[in-house]
């Protein structure tokens, strides 16, 4: 049996990347493990270049439940152009002039809802990061600095199977009339069988990091499987 750490990621807002370059910044439909993982590092206070950390996180095995699908947001921004006192304003170019204003989207969930949990047998890291959710070394975000839980992520550690623990934990109606959607909540799982059996075989995600270094970002593929789950609901305003 594996210990499981869980985890409630829930806020008005989340964004959680895979593909983000330049003027444009993509979000997941739920968390990505370079995501799940830097908050953790974060509560840690976990140097960027400290890969054997990073690597003994990478080792976990992961799964998602949906617990509310949030709504796709893209936020236009720019940066740089016009002028402050006394100089032009902008954006510097490879030149080493300045480009002006420079535009992007960037997409994020709304109102979305997780519970994500970690297992493994390295208890001693899992005990590390329970008490770190607790009390985080560095502020915890949810993709992006400026996405702050709603509510605190601690949910504990526990022991049993990342799959079947996920499908079993009660759902918390948030309002009365929310209902269970009518195929049950997605499940997304994390799994070494490239043949596994889900709506999304063995489907490939390249968010597994090795380094978060910021001159030396590195990551690695795997290999994730969704399913659908029913699971007992509770009463409104209950906490997990």
């Amino acid at each position: 049996m594996s210990t499981v750490l869980l985890m409630r990621l829930a806020a008005p807002l989340q964004s959680w990347g895979t593909r983000s370059r330049f003027s444009h910044r993509d979000t997941g439909r739920e968390p990505s493990k370079s995501g799940v993982i830097g908050l953790l590092g974060a509560a840690l206070g976990m140097p960027r270049d400290d890969e054997a950390t990073v690597a003994r996180l990478a080792a976990l095995t992961m799964g998602v439940r949906v617990e509310r699908e949030g709504r796709l947001l893209v936020d236009y921004h720019t940066t740089g152009g016009g002028s402050v006192p006394g100089r032009p304003y902008g954006v510097a170019n490879a030149r080493g002039g300045l480009a002006g204003t420079v535009l992007s989207e960037r997409d994020c969930l709304a109102d979305a809802d997780f519970l994500v949990g970690l297992a493994g047998d390295d208890e001693e890291l899992l005990q590390q990061a329970d008490r770190a959710l607790a009390n985080p070394v560095w502020p915890l975000f949810l993709g992006r600095r400026c996405f702050p839980p709603a509510l605190p992520p601690r949910l504990g550690l526990h022991t049993g199977e990342v799959a079947k623990l996920l499908a079993a934990w009660p759902w918390r109606k948030r309002r009365a009339a929310d209902v269970l959607p009518p195929g049950g909540l997605r499940l997304v799982l994390e799994t070494d069988d490239p043949g596994a059996h889900g709506d999304h075989a063995g489907e490939v995600r390249y968010d597994c990091p090795v380094s978060f270094s910021p001159s030396d970002r590195r990551y690695r593929v795997r290999r994730v499987t969704t399913c659908y789950v029913t699971p007992e609901i509770v009463t409104v305003g209950r906490a997990h």
